[in-house]
């Protein structure tokens, strides 16, 4: 299975969705904002396949930690996650380094399809 970096600021979300994905057999990390999720990656290079992020968090958001992450980790894939219409938009000029970004509040089945869905696209583009 996948290595999978969650940044989310809030915590209960952070957590459900990491023990989700965890029972779908994934080994996952989680980080509550950008700035951490950013060292993180740079303490593990090459570690994970999937970085899910919430758009909107404080220190960095999401927006700004995919640009980073794409930056310096160029294979990993990135899906987002916000439950503004704004911020939504903001990631409509993302496509070239976003796999997608699911609507919050979504239920747990709709982010696991998102993972697998962006782990099928990482697998694809990898090898």
């Amino acid at each position: 299975m996948a290595r999978i970096l969650i940044a989310e600021d809030e915590e209960a979300i952070r957590h459900l969705v990491a023990r989700a994905l965890r029972q779908d057999g994934h080994e996952v990390m989680m980080a509550k904002d950008g700035a951490e999720a950013l060292d993180v990656l740079a303490r593990e290079p090459g570690a994970f396949e999937l970085l899910l992020t919430d758009i909107r968090m404080p220190v960095m958001d999401g927006i700004a930690l995919a640009l980073a992450a794409t930056r310096d980790h160029p294979a990993l894939t990135i899906l987002l996650m916000t439950g503004y219409a704004d911020q939504r938009e903001r990631a409509q000029g993302l496509d070239a380094i976003i796999h997608d970004v699911v609507a919050k509040p979504f239920t747990l089945a709709t982010i696991r399809t998102a993972v697998a869905d962006a782990l099928r696209a990482h697998a694809g583009r990898v090898h």
